[in-house]
């Protein structure tokens, strides 16, 4: 697969130059006690600077506490309460400058009758008009997009993807070997969720920054004319790889939350979204190793193979080492 090393480079760059302007925003609405209820709003930052982005509450809503305000590693949280007088069924919630960014804001509604709303506002869709509860049509519509917005924005699981690519060389075999990992994450990702099976996130995040390094060894020894494990068995190794990436979705999954009312039909959706995402990589990859093989690029891209072997390897170490220094 030499000419998928080009398609890297740009992937690469790519995502270095846009990694700060993608992450969305979230807004957390809680309410603890009739029309009052507790917020929180995660705003990206780009070197020092919060997206310029500011929630918009109905005419009816005062707050009762100060905005406490504070900086994390990527990020400028803000957290206050508020009352509206008339609760926030039926009322429009909505966010200046968002049209002019290019985030998008995850928001988030808990009520204290125990249903909640999950809803992706986007520069196209400012503003969200609270219903008394959310209808099927929305949470399908809202779950498979975090699905494929996960995905190919999960930059170590396309990694992953990526590097098997590489090393897969025969379509049918790739189709195993892709439904095997659909398949594994599938599982773990539907188990973890509902609560089956639970594991520690962090050290999850590490292994799967491993099979990562693994998978870039696996192609460094094929270059070196020496058959290795995933080359034999490419679906085997897609296959226990994908339970570990099952719990890394499970846990981005927790963050987002499911609605009580609908957990079944949001996590079916989330998954379908997370498939959805990996078809459009894949498809984009296949398309552009065709297009490089027209301009006869393999000559250059031979050149620089062993460059973006290693660079494959490098970055998914220092997303290793990186893991392993947050327990």
């Amino acid at each position: 697969m030499k000419r998928f090393i080009l398609f890297f480079v740009l992937l690469l760059t790519a995502i270095i130059s846009q990694a700060d302007e993608i992450r969305p925003a979230y807004l957390e609405v809680k309410e603890f006690k009739t029309a009052y209820y507790d917020l929180l709003l995660k705003l990206p930052i780009k070197g020092r600077k919060k997206t310029p982005i500011e929630l918009v509450l109905p005419e009816k809503c005062l707050a009762i506490t100060p905005i406490s305000k504070h900086l994390v590693p990527g990020a400028y949280i803000q957290r206050w309460s508020i009352k509206c007088e008339e609760g926030l069924v039926n009322k429009l919630l909505s966010f200046k400058g968002l049209k002019r960014s290019s985030t998008d804001v995850l928001l988030r509604l808990e009520f204290l009758s125990g249903i909640s709303q999950s809803i992706l506002l986007t520069p196209s869709k400012t503003r969200y008009t609270v219903p008394k509860e959310e209808s099927s049509l929305q949470i399908v519509q809202t779950y498979t997009g975090l699905g494929i917005g996960h995905i190919l924005l999960g930059f170590d699981h396309l990694l992953f993807v990526f590097a098997l690519l590489l090393i897969v060389k025969n379509m049918r075999r790739l189709l195993w070997t892709i439904t095997a990992f659909t398949l594994a994450h599938s599982i773990t990702m539907i188990s973890a969720t509902l609560g089956l099976i639970t594991v520690p996130q962090k050290p999850v995040e590490a292994i799967i920054a491993l099979s990562i390094v693994f998978l870039a060894m696996e192609i460094m020894h094929e270059k070196q004319v020496k058959v290795g494990l995933t080359s034999r068995y490419p679906w085997l190794i897609a296959f226990i790889f994908g339970l570990l990436h099952g719990f890394g979705f499970a846990g981005a999954l927790a963050e987002i939350g499911l609605p009580q009312q609908a957990i079944s039909l949001a996590l079916i959706f989330f998954n379908i979204g997370v498939e959805i995402g990996q078809m459009i990589f894949v498809v984009f990859v296949v398309v552009m190793t065709v297009f490089l093989h027209k301009l006869h690029l393999n000559v250059l891209v031979e050149k620089v193979k062993a460059l973006i072997i290693y660079g494959i390897g490098g970055l998914s170490s220092f997303w290793l080492v990186e893991r392993i220094s947050s327990f």
